[in-house]
């Protein structure tokens, strides 16, 4: 099913293309896109699928992708590594969470809510920071390949604190939500 048309418009400004630019990409005439953006026309299908290609070709180009955005060197702790490794390596780096691993394989994450919710529990401050990590971890980062889009990164930081960004099915970076503000500046 085709998306309404008025995306045609949308989708060729938001792109900053000019009709003329747009007519040549699809193999369409310019006459063409200004009938169907003012909405004088009613086109063929095969004529709007060939403009919406045309986009969808250009937006695929232009997207911001996994790649652009990672840092390259992904500071982790293992699974069996003591809670203050931990916690040193989150202060050294400046992070608030960090990938567990199995050898090079994500089997979780822990954080400093992690931690600081067994020291709120009233666990001892000594026996929380001598445990082994996976004791304590949460859930794994979910992973993506290095062309996911940004939109599909930005998602995902909704609802987790960072994403792992693999490449055939080794780690090879990480995203979080202050990389996503970094490009803001």
């Amino acid at each position: 099913m085709l998306p309404p048309l008025e995306e045609v418009a949308k989708k060729r400004r938001m792109l900053d293309l000019t009709q003329k630019q747009l007519a040549r990409l699809a193999g369409v005439s310019q006459s063409l896109i200004a009938k169907l953006e003012s909405r004088k026309i009613d086109p063929s299908y095969t004529k709007v699928k060939a403009i919406l290609d045309a986009l969808e070709r250009l937006e695929m180009k232009t997207e911001v992708r996994a790649e652009n955005v990672l840092h390259d060197k992904v500071v982790g702790v293992q699974k069996s590594d003591a809670v203050s490794k931990a916690v040193r390596l989150m202060t050294e780096h400046g992070y608030s969470q960090l990938p567990v691993f199995d050898g090079e394989h994500p089997v979780g994450s822990i954080s400093e809510k992690t931690i600081l919710s067994q020291v709120l529990a009233g666990e001892d401050l000594t026996h929380v920071s001598t445990l082994p990590v996976r004791d304590i971890m949460d859930e794994a980062f979910p992973q993506v390949g290095e062309d996911a889009p940004l939109s599909l990164i930005s998602g995902l930081l909704q609802v987790y604190p960072a994403v792992l960004i693999s490449k055939r099915g080794k780690v090879v970076g990480i995203v979080t939500k202050a990389d996503l503000l970094k490009m803001l500046l």
